[in-house]
């Protein structure tokens, strides 16, 4: 970007009357915000509320849209410039953090070449300066070896670690302005918070050297209070209020922005009757991953990583038990393994007091249908080329081939019903649907053979925290109505408080504390549970 002359008292990004619209959908309606030196600022607002769209529109990355106003770097109009002169200014003055990491890496390429690439283009340095300052960022990005794990691809990287890996690369050319997208989103408690904290370390000493100034963009309104300085609240695309993160929470002036910060999950939990019976337990489950272990002369000996550890938990009828612990715990190792889906090298669950593996031929159809699953990301489980009539209908062909068509329609029509959706979905894809109400369609499709007993994992932590509540309320209505046992798997600890009767920690493939949520919560015995406990609720 070349030099200009600007005012140190002037805000390093200007956004006035901004407007940016597919085809007739109007997705930022004129909106002024201003950024200034060394600031960081969170963008909060619901799914579909502007606020990815207004920092693309800065990058100018997006395709098929019509943008009006004006967009100022430094005084610099950036609408005004040719794409040629945008492709030197992405990376290098302005840099994004996408929300997946794992969809925003090149699978095909390790972490080292492709931060290595970003410095090459920006700063034309040789590929083995580039390699060494891609280790030295990495290093200051908290990634340990990172001699090492340069020449890692992204999915040998834990979700925490590959999105160092994006904070790397976002930083590789010195940036005036961050932006980040839903940084933390999809990590637990205690690694969003490293994740946090390395952004706030970053960004002051950035901004001491040349000013950067951040713009987060997040649901997590925790995350606003420990990292902004100010906020700025969309909704529907259009900014309805502003001003210091003190100002916004104390004090909230838009019914809107009241909503959202009132917008917390809400115990409604009944209490378990005590002759409720147990539905679904694990009696010393253990999971075993067979390893490569590197032997003499180039020959390969067999390990053993031990996933899940002799444990120990039982679901009853109408209870919601509560798994927590952090990424690669075990929480849905064991999850699987008590659905039948995953092989144990020891222990024994058991369904309605009989062992599954002993449910044979016609026996184990009927206990698939019992026992059914919804997964954390609605959009990748269901799938994109059948519509919603056959995504949910799709269970009842398979477990009730005897029933008619018109039959097996009215049933999916009823459930869709139950979950809040009419019979103009029928016909729909899953593209077409919000993502709270694709997640809906999931648990449709799972309510439509009436099970006994959902392993829910993660089912809101993708979601915005008004829609969140509506899931969390449809499903312990559900609860109540159907009398079903949830296995709630979770990072979210608030979630788990306002959902479970009982939880159980896991940590390294251990189960290190259980029992009721209330006793848990207030007084835990275990390290690890105070530790994620603090993490989840110190702000």
């Amino acid at each position: 970007m070349s030099a200009v002359p600007h005012d140190a008292a002037a805000p390093l990004l200007s956004i006035e009357h901004l407007s940016v619209r597919f085809g007739e959908t109007l997705a930022v309606d004129d909106i002024t915000l201003a950024i200034g030196r060394g600031e960081r600022v969170a963008l909060v607002g619901e799914s579909g509320s502007g606020k990815t769209v207004t920092a693309l529109a800065v990058l100018r990355l997006l395709q098929d849209a019509q943008i009006s106003g004006s967009i100022r770097l430094d005084g610099d109009d950036l609408l005004a410039r040719s794409e040629r002169a945008m492709r030197g200014l992405r990376g290098n003055d302005v840099a994004m953090i996408f929300q997946e990491p794992m969809t925003a890496l090149n699978p095909l390429y390790t972490i080292g070449e492709q931060i290595a690439e970003t410095i090459v283009l920006h700063d034309g340095v040789s590929k083995k300066a580039a390699y060494e300052q891609a280790v030295g960022l990495l290093e200051r990005t908290g990634i340990t070896e990172a001699r090492r794990r340069v020449s890692s691809y992204p999915h040998q990287l834990s979700g925490g670690q590959r999105q160092r890996v994006m904070i790397a690369m976002a930083l590789a050319c010195r940036p005036r302005l961050l932006l980040a997208d839903e940084p933390t989103t999809a990590l637990d408690v205690t690694i969003r918070g490293q994740i946090v904290d390395l952004l706030l370390e970053l960004q002051r000493e950035e901004a001491a050297r040349r000013g950067m100034s951040v713009l987060l963009i997040t649901h997590d309104l925790n995350l606003v209070r420990r990292f902004a300085q100010r906020v700025a609240v969309m909704e529907k695309g259009r900014l309805v209020e502003s001003g210091s993160v003190e100002q916004i929470f104390e004090a909230p002036q838009h019914a809107y922005t009241q909503r959202l910060i009132a917008s917390r999950p809400e115990r409604h939990v009944l209490p378990v009757l005590p002759i409720a019976p147990v539905l679904l337990q694990a009696k010393d489950v253990i999971v075993d991953f067979a390893t490569k272990l590197p032997g003499f002369r180039g020959w390969w000996q067999k390990g053993r990583y031990r996933a899940v550890n002799d444990a120990n938990i039982a679901v009853r009828q109408g209870e919601t038990l509560g798994i927590v612990g952090e990424s690669g715990s075990g929480k849905t190792t064991l999850a699987m393994a008590m659905l039948g889906l995953q092989r144990t090298a020891g222990g024994v669950v058991e369904f309605q007091g009989r062992p599954i593996a002993s449910y044979k031929g016609r026996d184990r159809l009927s206990l698939r249908s019992h026992l059914q699953v919804v997964f954390q990301d609605p959009f990748s489980s269901l799938s994109p080329r059948q519509t919603i009539e056959r995504i949910v209908g799709e269970g009842l062909v398979l477990h009730r081939p005897d029933l008619p068509s018109e039959e097996r329609r009215k049933r999916v029509v009823g459930v869709l019903r139950e979950v809040g959706l009419d019979r103009t979905a029928l016909q729909r894809y899953p593209h077409e649907f919000s993502g709270g109400q694709r997640q809906r369609i999931a648990i449709a499709r799972t309510l439509v053979l009436e099970p006994r007993v959902i392993v829910l994992d993660e089912p809101t932590s993708a979601l915005d925290v008004s829609i969140q509540q509506q899931v969390l309320r449809l499903l312990t209505d559900l609860q109540r109505k159907y009398n079903l046992g949830y296995v709630f798997i979770s990072h979210d600890l608030q979630v788990i408080g306002a959902m479970a009767h009982r939880v159980a920690v896991m940590e390294n493939g251990a189960i290190v504390e259980s029992g009721e949520v209330a006793n848990i919560f207030k007084n835990p015995t275990h390290p690890y549970t105070r530790k994620l406990l603090k993490a989840a609720f110190d702000h």
